[in-house]
């Protein structure tokens, strides 16, 4: 009789089939086997084909950066464990001591602390400027700036970045424009195409769009992509098989997604904007936003009309207060400070995603204690204006 302490441990494999399934398979291995140290080498070198830990690759990550890299028209695409980890990689892999960074004042939060208080740990100086400004982000560019960070579309307040401006600026200071694209996504936009030398963007939000999995990617152009590689295994930002797999899944339904949720949320802020009990509405899709003209010419078409995205913010007259009662009486959509679900949810920025900024500087951004920031999903128009105003309704009367 065999020994069950010999068969137990050892790998088994399933049979090879006539063909492959319809769907990719979920490649949980963390180590494969090599013949020599010479293949193992190989491998790892790139010089040939295949796979030794999962931290430097494996084939999930792979097919899922080869289908970004096509959707971005990047030439290389890396898959991080989350989108801060891909704001990281660039960071630590294009910066040393000494370096400088331009930040934009208008992004999220945590992207704001990593590039400035965390960063400075490192020796790595930084400037925060609006850089939807481009005389202030001109002058607050120096010979040691060796990176530009912006957004496509703010967080909060929807503000649109002058991609070909920022991107003449950074060239002819010798710097790199990086592009958080997350709110946009690309079906709404490709920085890359608009001069941007790298893209990021938060895979968890709607590019999965299942609220299931974590994950980033970070593309660009082949020139940094030694150190963007090296960094990324030596630092060990690399994703699971598995968290790849489910957004990899999620793609098949992204521009299903993104186009239904940009004209509902089109329709929602439109409506929106004749409320009583709102002082304000944040969607380059209006025409009384400040960037309007610029995101109708940056942004992607579909129909021959543009996709300005499902993100939308709006700011309640009654403050902290209003926005309380408000999330209280919602009942279908849910107070989640998180974006891209399927479903309807919203979020409170002065609460969360920028919970860490004094009230006189989210004051100085404006974002006030009454913003509401919507991440409309894929319910129909008619349900949501029926849970939203009826909700404002109940605020109007007060």
């Amino acid at each position: 009789m065999s020994d069950t302490r010999d068969l137990c441990p050892r790998p088994t494999h399933l049979p090879r089939q006539p063909q492959a399934g319809s769907r990719p398979a979920i490649e949980l291995a963390v180590v494969y086997p090599a013949a020599s140290p010479a293949e193992a080498d190989a491998r790892l070198g790139g010089l040939e084909p295949g796979y030794v830990y999962q931290r430097d690759a494996h084939p999930n990550a792979d097919d899922l950066a080869r289908r970004c890299g096509e959707l971005h028209q990047a030439e290389r695409t890396a898959i991080t464990s989350c989108g801060m980890s891909a704001l990281a990689l660039a960071t630590l892999a294009l910066l040393r001591t000494g370096d400088h960074v331009i930040v934009s004042s208008l992004m999220y939060g945590k992207n704001i602390a990593l590039l400035t208080s965390e960063a400075e740990r490192l020796g790595i100086r930084s400037t925060v400027v609006d850089t939807t400004d481009l005389a202030a982000t001109a002058g607050a560019l120096e010979p040691g700036t060796r990176l530009l960070v912006c957004e496509t579309i703010s967080n909060p307040l929807m503000r649109v970045a002058n991609l070909p401006e920022l991107a003449s600026l950074a060239t002819k200071q010798g710097a790199a424009l990086l592009v958080d694209n997350t709110f946009a996504s690309p079906i709404v936009c490709r920085p890359l195409e608009w001069g941007a030398d790298l893209v990021m963007e938060s895979m968890t939000k709607i590019m999965n769009g299942h609220s299931d999995a974590m994950l980033g990617m970070l593309a660009g152009s082949a020139k940094h992509w030694e150190r963007i590689h090296r960094t990324l295994t030596t630092w060990g930002l690399a994703a699971a098989p598995f968290d790849c797999w489910l957004v990899d899944r999620g793609l098949g339904t992204l521009h299903l997604r993104v186009v239904t949720a940009s004209r509902t949320a089109e329709t929602l802020a439109r409506r929106l904007a004749d409320c009583h009990s709102i002082s304000a509405v944040h969607y380059p899709g209006l025409p009384s936003h400040p960037d309007h003209e610029l995101a109708n010419g940056l942004f992607a078409k579909e129909s021959s009309r543009a996709l300005f995205g499902h993100m939308l913010a709006f700011e309640l007259r009654g403050g902290l207060g209003a926005a309380e009662r408000l999330i209280s009486r919602l009942q279908h959509i849910h107070f989640c400070p998180s974006l891209g679900e399927l479903a309807t949810t919203l979020s409170h920025p002065a609460s969360t995603s920028h919970r860490g900024l004094t009230p006189a500087a989210r004051k100085a951004l404006g974002i006030g204690d009454g913003l509401i920031r919507l991440s409309v999903g894929l319910e129909s128009p008619e349900f949501l204006e029926n849970e939203l105003f009826s909700a404002l309704r109940t605020l109007d009367a007060e």
